[in-house]
């Protein structure tokens, strides 16, 4: 097979990562290249884990073995393209004042990012090792909420963005937490392979809803979910899993086996949403990503399950988002 030179990325393991901070993209990055071979196209991932102690121990006491020292985790080629990837660790407060830490930021200080070249990509904490390694200045980037402060302090020369999933600052990206860097790795390998080898992964991952880069961090598929009703969060699942579909809430209530009076009662008290209006806010989540993808107003509203691009808009009008159907504000 031919085709497109491959992308090497280079996960950058403490001890105690965060490991669904790297399996998780890793994992992506697997599926993508098993989607590639299907089609009878290339890979383009080569995976390659590296880190200052050759076996370490992972956030959930997991041992990681056979790493690469980090002087010859990355090609030799030095136009190579490359994604450098670091990831978190448990705990309020990054530690950099460790000795693996310290021989990972020297390493770092070293490397000069180049778009097309040297990438980065931080996934939740991980933006701060890259901050206490100087290779922020200037840049917009995100980072976990618990982090937020900590990250400004660390780098008071870079833009901290809050409440978003990811940041792209070529030749920087930076994920919120955890399952964000998947959505980051998605949105990357949409650029890459495009957008059918990556929704092919995210349906093998079950990954829902793909959110891009404008999108909040507390996406609205996770707004009013703080309660521990089952019967409610069946018809919350529903809902979100098929939000194009007929719903009514006689529908939704035999969902939950209760009556229609009954349902409204239980999202009043637990969700404090009425029924109809968490399904026009779910349908507007999903109608706003349509938008950002490049959908026009009424492909997006069917895509949706609205009935029509007015119901689109009043809907918009309604709930108070920011521009319009047509000119969506990106939060840029």
């Amino acid at each position: 097979m031919t085709g497109e030179p491959p992308i090497h990325v280079v996960f950058a393991l403490l001890p105690g990562s965060l490991i669904l901070d790297w399996a998780g993209p890793a994992e992506a990055l697997r599926i993508a290249n098993q989607c590639l071979h299907a089609q009878g196209r290339a890979e383009r991932f080569v995976l390659h884990f590296a880190g200052p102690l050759a076996e370490t121990e992972s956030s959930v006491g997991a041992q990681i073995a056979g790493l690469l020292p980090l002087d010859s985790a990355l090609p030799a080629d030095i136009a190579a393209h490359t994604w450098l990837v670091l990831v978190g660790m448990p705990g309020r407060h990054i530690a950099v004042d460790n000795a693996p830490a310290r021989a990972l930021l020297h390493w770092l200080r070293g490397l000069r990012p180049a778009q097309g070249q040297l990438e980065l990509v931080t996934i939740c904490a991980g933006t701060l090792l890259a901050a206490h390694a100087g290779l922020l200045r200037g840049h917009r980037v995100t980072t976990h909420h618990h982090h937020l402060d900590e990250l400004r302090a660390a780098e008071p020369a870079c833009e901290v963005v809050d409440n978003r999933v990811f940041v792209e600052d070529a030749p920087i990206w930076s994920s919120a937490g955890v399952t964000t860097g998947i959505d980051l790795v998605l949105h990357r390998i949409a650029e890459v392979c495009g957008e059918a080898i990556a929704a092919q992964v995210a349906q093998t991952m079950v990954v829902a809803l793909r959110r891009g880069p404008h999108d909040p961090e507390l996406s609205p598929m996770l707004a009013h979910r703080g309660h521990l009703h089952p019967a409610l969060h069946r018809v919350q699942d529903a809902v979100s899993e098929q939000p194009q579909a007929a719903w009514s809430v006689p529908r939704m209530a035999g969902v939950a086996h209760v009556s229609p009076r009954h349902l409204t009662r239980l999202f009043m008290l637990h969700a404090q949403v009425a029924p109809l209006d968490y399904l026009r806010r779910i349908r507007l989540a999903v109608a706003q990503r349509a938008l950002q993808s490049g959908l026009d107003v009424a492909r997006a509203a069917e895509m949706a399950g609205f009935a029509s691009d007015t119901q689109l808009r009043r809907a918009w009008h309604r709930f108070g988002v920011p521009g319009t159907p047509s000119a969506p504000h990106t939060g840029r």
